[in-house]
């Protein structure tokens, strides 16, 4: 088993990493950043040790200094956690030759999967559907792909994700700015400037796959539905996807498990899809090789521990589960709290919280960071927490929601949780099924 666990990332993932540990008796050291040295996490943790200044650039993205703190602590393993090197293949083979074990897949899994080019080559080798589209290098390789998406399509950054380097374009006058505006944000996120075209599916819903395999075998944990969204980035999740026929449900659920048998997977991952609400077909669009921030409705309707089965598999342990053995029951859903400004354009409105009253009770789960007086700082992603609840039904899901949003108590600073009572009351929401077009046509939505 693992003895000593470095985690190489901070907020509530981090807290999570550490809870469970504590839990398998593995022993944690937690890198940080000086503004996160005071941090809830920092003081949970067996040890914290400063890897570098606030900005996330850095601290937490420079690999040398993560490597060396993990080395010098003595632990024989690293956990990303997700978001800044969960997915680098780099950071991967530097944990690995320093005598770690690094919890994530393999390195060939990460290098294929962290180029979403490479990573569509793989799904068509697995038999998976993928949307219409390709690489584009130049000005004219992008005018020749549209001969096969026409308009509105998408440009997408071949490296990272969470909406970088992403853009739709309706028309052809303005494919060439959105062309240079994609590739400069490509490249201020991920140091890669190139994109590749992609078809838009005018309603289309965001679904995916919870995965887990141990390099032999792998299995799925069911689906999840992530498609209320805002610039590309997830506001709201839920387990299972409402409102799909059973027969689409499992033929996404084959494709994701067909998937990871072909990649030999080990850990934790999710295939995500296109659905096209209308008739449901499905394209595979990404397999993020990492936790997931929604991995929490997938562990409330299925029982199981991820970050436990992480942790597990990197130890060399084949997977303890058989797909007969996940039953899912229930209906569970998860909205992201973040420090911003939902009335402003979803402006980030870091600082502290002077009061942080999460909900509690049957049915809900609250993973945070953030208690009275909590600092939100300005260097690193917004969310301050996450809501998850759980009932028996989708509806007693969305109920026990609407409850718990009207206790929550969070002063000192704008949130998303005046938007997310929005949502919850908007009849929409409640029939279940929602296309990512959903906040543009929301009541009193963001912006009104």
């Amino acid at each position: 088993m693992i003895r000593k666990l470095f985690i190489a990332n901070r907020g509530e993932i981090a807290l999570l990493v550490i809870r469970t540990a504590r839990r398998m008796g593995i022993a944690t050291v937690l890198g940080v950043s000086e503004a996160d040295a005071s941090s809830l996490p920092a003081r949970l943790a067996d040890e914290a040790v400063v890897i570098g200044p606030a900005p996330s650039s850095q601290s937490y993205l420079v690999i040398d200094r993560v490597v060396s703190a993990a080395r010098d602590a003595g632990c024989d393993a690293v956990h990303p956690g997700y978001g800044f090197l969960s997915e680098n293949a780099a950071f991967a083979r530097a944990v690995a030759e320093a005598g770690m074990r690094f919890v994530g897949p393999d390195i060939a899994t990460l290098e294929g999967m962290g180029d979403k080019l490479a990573a569509r080559r793989l799904a068509l080798e697995a038999g998976l559907p993928v949307l219409p589209g390709g690489e584009a290098e130049t000005a004219e390789a992008v005018q020749a792909r549209v001969a096969e998406t026409g308009f509105p399509l998408l440009l997408k950054a071949v490296s990272g994700g969470g909406g970088k380097g992403m853009r739709r374009v309706d028309r052809a006058e303005d494919l060439d700015s959105a062309l240079a505006m994609a590739r400069a944000e490509a490249q201020a996120a991920f140091g890669n400037p190139a994109v590749y075209v992609e078809r838009f599916v005018a309603r289309g819903r965001h679904v995916e796959v919870q995965l887990l395999g141990d390099g032999q075998t792998a299995l799925h944990l069911g689906t999840r539905d992530c498609s209320i969204q805002r610039r590309f980035q997830k506001l709201v999740e839920e387990a299972p996807a409402p409102a799909m026929p059973e027969a689409a449900r499992a033929a996404i659920e084959d494709a994701a498990v067909r998937l990871a048998r072909h990649l030999r997977y080990r850990g934790a991952g999710t295939a995500e899809f296109l659905v096209d609400a209308d008739d449901f077909s499905f394209y595979f669009l990404e397999l993020n090789a990492r936790i997931q921030v929604e991995h929490p409705v997938t562990e409330a309707i299925t029982g199981i521990d991820l970050v436990e089965q992480q942790l597990l598999v990197a130890a060399g342990k084949p997977l303890g589960l058989t797909q007969a053995m996940v039953r899912p029951e229930g209906h569970a859903i998860e909205v992201r709290i973040n420090a911003e400004d939902p009335d402003a354009d979803f402006r980030p409105s870091p600082g502290r919280a002077m009061r942080a009253a999460w909900p509690a009770g049957p049915g809900i789960r609250v993973d945070t960071h953030i208690a009275d007086g909590g600092e939100i700082p300005p260097f690193y992603d917004s969310l301050m927490g996450k809501l998850i609840v759980h009932g028996a039904t989708r509806a007693e899901a969305v109920d026990r929601l609407a409850d718990a949003l009207s206790t929550l108590a969070i002063d000192g600073l704008p949130t998303t949780a005046s938007l997310h009572r929005r949502i919850v009351a908007d009849p929409r929401f409640a029939a279940g099924g929602v296309d990512t077009g959903f906040l543009v046509g929301l009541s009193g939505g963001p912006g009104q």
